[in-house]
């Protein structure tokens, strides 16, 4: 049964409640002061025009449950010493963090123009959603905060990303009702199946429901209670409720019950945590445990206007934003906002000076225990090197180019593994229940996926404790890997390369946090987000249409270069090196795309980090121009493109001998843009010596054929310049009839140099027919053999 919150004066001297009430009225204070005053911050005179703001930004609606549980937990931390972390799902009631950062000494800490008294008052009011200043939500800007909270869904992902492997840690997770509403908040409930009580932290959920979004009530808080408090329990959850604040009622009555409350919560996480290591010093299994989760229901807008013109406005949608919109103007709302501040008593909060009165700010925790200065929300401070062994002891032999059959992944999983051996504490792989299909199965060789759940006889490789976490929710794996690596930790996300579309969205916010977080001095960089994209566009004929998408890299490229890169390994041992190198990188966003079919090895270890050091070269062994002018450039990215433009030279070869080759591969993506444009790019010096300024270039391209001419339009070989790529033909077909429905075929590489190098036209036109009609050959082959022709399916490279 759910727990209720019951009165009991006996378990804090009302003196102590009535203290925490002054800080919780400051910190209200300040949040009304950020939205509309940019003078006169202590009300030392009466409100006047040229006081507010000329726009009034900001959201007041959740902003006063945000400061209540944030000075709750505060006594909690100072009693205990709990280290904690505060997330803020409704991350739009940012003036509500900023103000509590302020009154814990930590903002001014951060920013020395904004200090701790009337000055720094002003200054906090005055740059708040005003140009200069600094955002409305919970941004990288604010001290403390790990979630900006303005695109709704992954609190409850990033919260439990933070308490993996972090077991002292209590995360508190406020989630607001308009946010429950959505997919992502809805999957991260099934979270806590992977949470081990004695190696991880505690996630403590709080729903706060006020009623309201926007303009409309909250699903949540509009079903019988009932239905949702078993809709929790079904979850794995042990439900507490407190209701407070409705109807006017005494606040100090809300922070009796509101103390009470946590201090049952507190009990029992302590009472789950000493079972479960009990268990563990035993020898037994670690049950799965019921955490507690707290349903906190308080008045949207609790403490402001109660009516704006006649019109209801606390406890309803309209105190979402800003209840009083004419302050300015009318003077009527400019007095009543006088009225809504000076209700707070700020003489009873700040001295003459504008300084927390000294008993307030005794309330706060001290150094590091204050939410607002958590080392935990700032990683980089916490961040470990991983200790990387070296890939070459995984290496594959190559004698030659065109060795193997290898598979790229399999090979690059036997090196994860021990480099999941090395770093037992700060590395996590995360994946929808791909990790054996992308062929990263070595990773079970030392590790586990970790799950609490019900495990059976005949599971493998699942566990209690494991360094893989596998849960077939895209966007649940983006939000747990980046609450983990905001709180410094390192990880690598595996995903079919179509369905990583689904974090889209969640790939955004995070690149903006990073980038906003480079410009902030005292943030400190944190481990990248690396993805590898498998079970890619050309390797999906099985599966067919709904499976072929390379699109992800062209999305990601649209955000700011400094952030975003895009690798695409042609083999095993440039896939190795390239993952090397990314787990080594800060605040960037590594994208890496290979492929996990067994396929030709080009490279030996030395030529392969040779060659991702350049990110681009020239390979000689394809390529007959030495010592002269190429007649045609053929450019390459992928391994399939690599593998189609590789035989196409060997075609060009054995027809066209007296024709100059040369064969461009690329790896890093971005080294095909201008310097100018992003700093992985080429200068066109070297482009230009690469690719000519006036010969045909042919690029086979593993994606949509038009991100290569974005990245080269500025290139003065760019008019010679021939993509291709995926068009967006797909079916469920054999590997060579994938790339023969795309263009992107050898034979029709074959055709483009013919019709792009001039005379060649005319004077081999028969053997364009003939590779026209190879590729119905080929394609009847498939039709009557359900496979790919021998010729292709064979093919090596000659040597």
């Amino acid at each position: 049964m759910a727990v209720e919150a019951t009165e009991r004066p006996d378990t804090a001297r009302r003196t102590d409640l009535e203290l925490l009430d002054r800080w919780w009225r400051a910190a209200n204070y300040l949040s009304v002061g950020q939205i509309y005053l940019m003078d006169n911050p202590l009300l030392r005179e009466p409100l006047a025009p040229e006081h507010i703001k000329p726009r009034l930004l900001g959201h007041w609606g959740t902003t006063p449950g945000l400061t209540f549980v944030w000075a709750h937990l505060n006594r909690v931390i100072a009693r205990d010493r709990q280290p904690a972390l505060y997330v803020t799902g409704p991350g739009h009631g940012g003036p509500g963090v900023v103000a509590t950062a302020w009154l814990e000494g930590t903002y001014s800490e951060r920013y020395a123009h904004v200090p701790a008294d009337a000055e720094g008052m002003r200054e906090l009011f005055r740059q708040f959603s005003f140009p200069g200043g600094v955002p409305s939500h919970a941004a990288p800007e604010t001290p403390g905060s790990i979630h900006e909270g303005g695109e709704l869904g992954y609190s409850l992902a990033h919260a439990y990303g933070a308490a993996l492997d972090n077991p002292e840690l209590l995360v508190a997770c406020v989630i607001g009702d308009g946010e429950a509403e959505t997919g992502a908040l809805a999957g991260s409930w099934q979270s806590n199946k992977f949470l081990h009580p004695v190696h991880d932290g505690t996630v403590l959920p709080i729903l706060h429901l006020n009623g309201y979004k926007i303009a409309n009530s909250t699903v949540s808080a509009r079903i019988p209670q009932d239905e949702l408090l078993d809709q929790l329990r079904g979850h794995g959850h042990r439900p507490y409720v407190l209701d407070g604040g409705f109807d006017g009622e005494d606040p100090m009555a809300v922070h009796a019950r509101m103390a009470d409350v946590l201090d049952e919560i507190t009990a029992e996480i302590r009472r789950i945590r000493d079972r479960a290591a009990a268990q563990e010093a035993a020898g037994e299994d670690v049950q799965r445990p019921c955490w507690p989760v707290l349903v906190l229901r308080t008045p949207k807008g609790w403490t402001g206007p109660r009516e704006v013109d006649g019109t209801p406005v606390e406890g309803t949608f309209r105190a979402h934003q800003v209840p009083l919109a004419e302050v300015r103007t009318n003077e009527g709302h400019r007095a009543q906002l006088e009225e809504w501040l000076r209700s707070y008593r700020p003489e009873e909060l700040f001295d003459d000076d504008g300084r927390l009165r000294p008993e307030l700010a005794a309330l706060a925790p001290r150094g590091d225990d204050r939410m607002s200065a958590t080392p935990h929300a700032n990683g980089g401070l916490l961040l470990r090197d991983l200790r990387l062994p070296d890939f070459r002891a995984h290496a594959v032999d190559v004698p030659g180019p065109g060795a193997g059959p290898e598979s790229a992944t399999g090979t690059l999983g036997n090196w994860l593994a021990d480099v999941v051996a090395a770093n037992r504490e700060n590395f996590r792989i995360v994946g929808p229940d791909e990790t054996v299909s992308n062929k990263l199965q070595g990773v079970f060789t030392a590790t586990d996926r970790q799950f609490l759940g019900e495990r059976r006889p005949g599971d493998e490789h699942t566990a209690a404790r494991g360094q893989v976490l596998e849960v077939l929710n895209e966007q649940l794996c983006q939000g747990l890997l980046e609450g983990y690596l905001l709180t410094g930790r390192h990880g690598l996300f595996n995903c079919y390369e179509a369905f990583i579309h689904i974090v889209d969205s969640m790939f955004n916010q995070h690149a903006k946090w990073l980038e906003t977080s480079r410009g902030i001095p005292w943030r400190r960089p944190v481990a990248s987000l690396n993805y590898l994209l498998t079970s890619h566009v050309w390797r999906q004929d099985h599966n067919g249409f709904s499976h072929q998408d390379p699109g992800f890299v062209d999305h990601v490229l649209n955000k700011k270069p400094e952030i975003v890169r895009a690798y695409l390994p042609p083999d095993a041992n440039t896939l190795l090196s390239t993952v090397d190198h990314c787990l080594r990188s800060r605040d960037l966003v590594n994208v890496v795309v290979a492929g996990k079919n067994p396929g030709p090895q080009w490279l030996s270890t030395d030529e392969a980090v040779a060659h991702c050091a350049r990110g681009i070269g020239i390979w000689d062994w394809a390529s007959n121009d030495q010592g002269g002018e190429p007649d045609v450039v053929l450019g390459c990215a992928g391994d399939v493109p690599t593998l189609e433009a590789v035989a196409a030279v060997d075609l060009l070869r054995r027809h066209l001998p007296e024709l100059r080759v040369r064969l461009v591969n690329v790896v890093d993506l971005m080294r095909l843009q201008d310097e100018r444009e992003h700093p992985h790019g080429l200068p066109d010096r070297d482009f230009d010596g690469l690719f000519t300024t006036d010969k045909p270039v042919i690029f086979a391209y593993h994606g949509y054929p038009w991100l290569i001419h974005r990245l080269t339009y500025r290139r003065r070989n760019h008019v010679n310049i021939h993509v291709r790529g995926y068009k967006e033909e797909g079916t469920t077909t054999t590997p060579f009839d994938m790339v023969m429905l795309n263009d992107l075929d050898r034979y029709h590489l074959v055709m483009d140099v013919i019709d792009r190098v001039p005379g060649l036209a005319v004077r081999h036109a028969g053997l364009r027919q003939e590779m026209v009609d190879q590729r119905l050959r080929c394609r009847r082959y498939t039709r009557e053999h359900g496979e790919d022709a021998p010729e292709v399916a064979d093919w090596v490279w000659p040597g």
